[in-house]
């Protein structure tokens, strides 16, 4: 069987761990590939890469992907849907294993219907997609978050300062409320609960006259004030109508500052997150992911994801894959990180 593989969206820690399960086990099966460069932008333009066992060596512990990565939506480009059934057609293409988040399965849903025999991956830090317990990359993001909270724990505990840590998730706040608690983060500010700043203010003055002259404030890019304003660094949207947020953690901060006249510093970790080396767990998970995606494709079970459940890799239609984000359950944010730190 000739097999297509692309990884599209933003890069992930574990992305190429997929690959190289997919193609190791592939190969053992009889198969052979042609690897899509940057997601559906090289299924569109028909750009491709050597795909194969010798190529995946050595890549296990790298971060990103070595197929490249966009945010190319191809039923928003003239003709997309057709040239991409051309190119697969061009390239003796069986089936398709499309590794990505929302969007790009998504993308890969639409295809299904239109007829393309596909199969996805789940793949986001943002741990946001409903269909499985876990993304691979959550794990690798959230370290890489707890490590720079350890360190500004110590710069802020040596001058005395309020340092507002902002963090990845647009709509769904897991990374900040994981990363704020094993951080022990004085606040965590998430998409799904609207924050009031005069509250967290308030907080951070107590935590001073109690003596606890360094507090760190750990925000998701996509936090909101109740008053319902959101920072933006542009209102440029990208091909999946997604506005490019960040900024939110320069306008706590300011406020913060103002309003309790305490030293306050901003650190925005920004891409940090999702680069480098992905951790065990990260690389375990992707590697279940990838063996059973191609699995599925010599099942015939076409149109699915491969995903997480109770500990063990099950199939679910790619329609339930992207019905819904899978956000923080406000009662457990309530229970767990609000009482323990706000």
């Amino acid at each position: 069987m000739r097999v297509g593989v692309l990884t599209g969206g933003g890069d992930c820690p574990g992305l190429n761990a997929v690959i190289r399960a997919v193609v190791r086990k592939g190969e053992r099966l009889g198969d052979t590939f042609v690897g899509f460069a940057d997601g559906w932008k090289g299924v569109v333009e028909n750009k491709t890469l050597p795909l194969d066992v010798e190529r995946c060596r050595g890549i296990l512990p790298k971060g990103g992907t070595i197929l490249g990565s966009s945010r190319t939506n191809p039923y928003k480009l003239d003709g997309g849907p057709q040239r991409v059934q051309d190119t697969l057609h061009a390239n003796g293409v069986d089936a398709l294993v499309a590794i990505g988040g929302e969007d790009t399965l998504g993308v890969a849903n639409k295809l299904w219907a239109d007829g393309v025999q596909v199969v996805g991956v789940p793949k986001t830090i943002d741990n946001d997609l409903s269909a499985t317990e876990l993304t691979f990359g959550f794990h690798t993001a959230v370290q890489i978050c707890v490590d720079a909270i350890d360190r500004l724990h110590t710069t802020a505990e040596s001058h005395d300062r309020v340092i507002v840590c902002e963090v990845m998730g647009r709509h769904a706040g897991w990374i900040a409320t994981y990363a704020g608690i094993a951080g022990g983060a004085a606040e965590i500010l998430i998409p799904e609960e609207e924050f009031d700043i005069n509250e967290v203010a308030d907080y951070i003055k107590r935590r001073h006259e109690a003596g606890r002259y360094a507090s760190i404030v750990v925000v998701a890019e996509g936090a909101k004030p109740k008053e319902g304003t959101m920072a933006t660094t542009s209102g440029e949207v990208d091909a999946f109508g997604h506005v490019r947020l960040g900024g939110i953690g320069n306008l706590v901060a300011e406020q913060l500052e103002r309003l309790t006249g305490f030293e306050t510093r901003v650190t925005i970790l920004g891409h940090v997150q999702r680069g480098g080396t992905p951790t065990a767990f990260d690389r375990v998970l992707a590697t279940r992911f990838g063996i059973s995606a191609i699995e599925a494709v010599h099942d015939g079970a076409f149109g699915q994801m491969v995903a997480l459940r109770a500990g063990e890799i099950v199939r679910v239609p790619l329609a339930e894959a992207v019905a819904e984000l899978k956000t923080v359950d406000p009662e457990l944010f309530q229970h767990v990180a609000v009482p323990f730190f706000g």
